[in-house]
Order: C-alpha cells, then sequence, then structure tokens
C-alpha cells in the first residue's frame, strides 16, 4: 500500500516538473499597468477682473528704495625697532546714500541723498579730514521716447566741517588758516535740459543750469593769501550767481557677485568765462568680503580754478561693515 502511495506522488511530481519547463516564468510575473492613475485635467474657470473693484482692496506702490550705509576703518603702527620707515596712523570713515525713485507711466522723479566723512590721524600731526560732503539731488522728467527725457533739477552740495591748511611751526603741526567750513562754500544749482538713459544703470544729462554759491562764514580765507576772491566770490562777498552750462553722467551697478562700482561724473561751465569750466570725478568700488563686511576704494578728482588752478585728488580704502537694503 505504501508503496502505491510512492508511485503516485512521483508520478504527480514529474508530470508538474514538465508542465513547468512549458512556461516561460516572465509570463508568470505581473507588472502595473501604465498610467495606472490617470490624471484628468480640470476645466479652467478663466474671467474678466476689474481691478477697480472696491472689494479687491488693490493698492499700487509706485515709490522705491535704496540705502546703504558703511563704516570703514585703516590702521597702521610700527614700532620703534623698524628701519624701513613708516607713520604710525589710523583713520575711521562714515558713508550714507539713499535714493527714492518714483516712477508712474512717463514720469519719473529721483532723489537721491550722498553724505561723507571721515578723518586720519598721522603720528606728531593733527587730526585731518579726508572724505567730506554733502550732495543732495533731486530730479523730476518726463520721457518722450525710449531712452530720452526732459528734465528738470535741483542740486545742494556743501560739507560737513571747517577745513584748514597747515604748517609745522618750531615742530609743531599746526592749524594756520581756515578754507572751508559749512555752507563755505555751498551750492545751489537749479538746471533743466535733457536726459539720456542707455540702461537702467547709466545716465547722461546736460542742460544750462544757474550755479549759486555761498560763502557764510567769514572767517573763511582764500587758499592763496594774494587771491581776492574765495571760491570765484569777491571778498568780502558773500554770494555769485553764474549762469552755467551743466553736464552730470553717471552709472551705478553691480560688475559681478561680489563688486559694485558707483561714479559720477560732473562738468559746468561758466557761459562767461569757460577759463574757470569745473570737472569732478567721484568713483567708489565696493568688493563685498561677505554678508555685512565690504572693502571700499574711494577716489575723487576735482579741478576747479575758483578754488585753486592744479588737480586735486583724493583716494581711500578702508575695510569694514557695510549694510544695504533691500539687498
Amino acid at each position: 500500500m505504501n508503496i502505491r502511495y510512492l508511485l503516485v506522488v512521483f508520478f504527480l511530481g514529474a508530470v508538474f516538473t514538465v508542465k513547468a519547463q512549458d512556461y516561460d516564468l516572465n509570463d508568470l510575473r505581473q507588472a502595473p499597468k501604465k498610467n495606472s492613475l490617470p490624471v484628468r485635467t480640470p476645466k479652467m474657470s478663466i474671467r474678466e477682473v476689474d481691478i477697480q473693484d472696491p472689494n479687491l482692496n488693490l493698492k499700487i506702490n509706485y515709490w522705491r528704495n535704496w540705502t546703504s550705509f558703511s563704516i570703514n576703518a585703516n590702521q597702521a603702527s610700527f614700532s620703534d625697532s623698524w628701519n624701513s620707515g613708516g607713520v604710525n596712523s589710523i583713520s575711521l570713515g562714515a558713508f550714507f546714500n539713499t535714493k527714492w525713485d518714483y516712477t508712474k507711466e512717463d514720469k519719473n522723479f529721483v532723489s537721491e541723498l550722498d553724505l561723507r566723512y571721515g578723518k586720519i590721524k598721522n603720528e606728531n600731526q593733527l587730526a585731518r579730514k579726508n572724505q567730506d560732503r554733502i550732495w543732495w539731488d533731486n530730479k523730476y522728467s518726463i520721457k518722450f521716447s525710449q531712452k530720452w527725457a526732459l528734465f528738470a533739477a535741483l542740486t545742494f552740495e556743501t560739507q560737513f566741517d571747517a577745513g584748514w591748511q597747515y604748517a609745522n611751526i618750531n615742530g609743531v603741526d599746526t592749524a594756520t588758516r581756515k578754507i572751508s567750513n559749512f555752507m563755505a562754500p555751498g551750492y545751489l544749482t537749479p538746471a533743466v535740459g535733457l536726459e539720456y538713459k542707455p540702461d537702467q544703470f547709466s545716465s547722461i544729462r546736460f542742460g544750462p543750469a544757474t550755479r549759486m554759491t555761498y560763502i557764510l562764514d567769514d572767517n573763511v580765507q582764500s587758499v592763496k593769501e594774494e587771491d581776492t576772491t574765495r571760491f570765484g566770490v569777491e571778498i568780502p562777498g558773500r554770494f555769485k550767481n553764474d549762469v552755467s552750462f551743466q553736464l552730470l553722467a553717471g552709472t551705478d551697478r553691480d560688475l559681478t557677485k561680489w563688486l559694485h562700482l558707483k561714479t559720477t561724473y560732473e562738468f559746468l561751465a561758466n557761459f562767461e568765462d569757460l577759463s574757470t569750466s569745473r570737472h569732478r570725478l567721484d568713483a567708489i568700488l565696493g568688493v563685498r568680503v561677505s554678508r555685512v563686511i565690504s572693502l571700499l576704494f574711494n577716489a575723487t578728482l576735482l579741478y576747479d580754478p575758483n578754488q585753486i588752478e592744479e588737480l586735486q585728488r583724493s583716494q581711500s580704502i578702508g575695510i569694514g561693515l557695510n549694510y544695504k537694503f533691500p539687498r
């Protein structure tokens, strides 16, 4: 009996083995169907919306603002045994710039305020200014083409603190002559004309202007003792008005992610005496080290025969805190 059962089991196993060889195992595998979860696109209901609808409570802000502030420092010191020469010094500088822009259709108003002040102290010398400027420019323009506009502008310029001439008297550094001060000189320049903007970063404007010069500190003296004028104003006069031609060009752009360049060039020519034409070029190159630390290179070239018939140069390099918003 047991032998019969064994024969039956052996026979059935042989049959199933032969049948299994007749099938491909890949045919037995189950795979999910493609797009087993169909995605249906809902029907879109598009309709016009009246933006004047008071229920929407929409407000359009035509004002934009950019502001930057930085404090820079530079220091050098040498021991008494230092044999290569050098002077101990420390300098501090602060820069503030804010620009407001209102643009609506073809009308544009821009107000920019630029403030700079810095001092340097060398060993055995009095502290001296190396930066001092107040510059406030306001311009209203109306575009009549893609890159051209008519403009009217009012610019104010002066300085914070008194400027001095220095001399070494008996081995002591001494301030001898006050040659400038707040509103001595002070400039107020209304102008009208044409403005050309090749892109959103640069502009050139030119046209007739009236240059008003104020000397409101009677203690301010001329740069040279033999001069009969102070900043073009006859001594002891306090005011002068010149009808001039003004050209003002500038650019303010990022050269790379870490480099920012801002330049301003001003040319001012008196119609009555072109030999007293004024040229001023300001350039600031900022190198961003981190989010709030930057290296600033600042340079100014000035030629103004009403002050002195020589090219005036100023430059400074400093590293410090720099904050901008919006970033």
